[in-house]
């Protein structure tokens, strides 16, 4: 079988709006953003109250993808790495593993600036090592499951487990970067759909706020959306966490960082809404 065949597949599944992710719960501060009024800032006087909305929405992704790439894609990149390490030693101690992904899911946590933030990744990102266990590993009844994937199956069990147990958080950037990796995905196309995924959740808030109508949200995912994805992957590839001096990345700016306060400040206010639909 081809290999960019079953890669191509696999991202199609993982594109799926039906995922049992917890997304459709997230506005990543779009609620919050519209609710005090920044939705009309980005328009001019003039313009109709459609128009304002779409170019109000657009901004707001712009400014939410470029603070995201930054402060959560070289998480991502580093957990890749690490379970692309694992695979290519499957015999080695599965504790090493986790140690690294607990330690990048710990600094996750630390630079996270608000509590609405967190709530939103850890209830994603355990949804995500949940998925690959009851929805992408190999059934039990498969006799032909090979040593790598039973590896596999048991370093994120083991994770999911930790999460649970309250051991360690399970962040979404952390945990998409070791589901990709585990399912054989790239890293350049393990960012870039995370942050097209990211991108469409803001604008499926959006319809479902009645900010947009759902043709204006494709017409904007395909036409506005997209050359600001590629943009900011373009940007951030190859950023990381800088906690593994063997990964390189010795220039400070390639270290995440948050670049966009008014939305850290608004996504703090969302539980202060007096009615609200999403979780974050």
């Amino acid at each position: 079988m081809d290999t960019n065949f079953d890669e191509t597949y696999v991202l199609l599944l993982l594109a799926d709006s039906n995922l049992p992710t917890g997304s459709f719960v997230a506005s990543s501060g779009f609620e919050s953003y519209g609710t005090h009024g920044f939705l009309s800032l980005s328009s001019t006087p003039s313009a109709s109250k459609g128009r304002t909305a779409t170019v109000g929405t657009v901004a707001f992704v712009q400014d939410s993808l470029h603070t995201y790439a930054r402060s959560a894609l070289p998480f991502v990149s580093d957990a890749h790495r690490v379970v692309d390490a694992f695979k290519g030693k499957p015999e080695i101690d599965h504790d090493a593993t986790i140690k690294k992904l607990l330690g990048l899911d710990e600094l996750y946590e630390t630079m996270t600036l608000n509590h609405v933030a967190k709530r939103a990744s850890k209830a994603q990102g355990v949804a995500l090592l949940t998925l690959y266990s009851k929805g992408f590993a190999c059934s039990s009844d498969i006799s032909d499951e090979d040593h790598l994937s039973k590896a596999l199956t048991v370093l994120i069990d083991r994770l999911k487990l930790m999460v649970r147990g309250e051991e360690t958080h399970g962040h979404l950037p952390v945990c998409w970067g070791i589901l990709t990796s585990a399912l054989g995905i790239s890293l350049l196309r393990a960012q870039h759909l995370f942050l097209f995924l990211h991108a469409r959740s803001i604008l499926s808030s959006a319809v479902r706020l009645n900010t947009i109508g759902p043709y204006s949200a494709q017409q904007l995912l395909l036409h506005s959306v997209r050359p600001l994805v590629e943009e900011e992957v373009s940007r951030s590839k190859n950023m990381c966490t800088g906690t593994f001096g063997d990964m390189g990345c010795n220039d400070a700016y390639d270290r995440p960082s948050t670049t966009w306060p008014l939305g850290e400040i608004l996504a703090v206010r969302h539980d202060l809404q007096h009615s609200r639909i999403f979780n974050s």
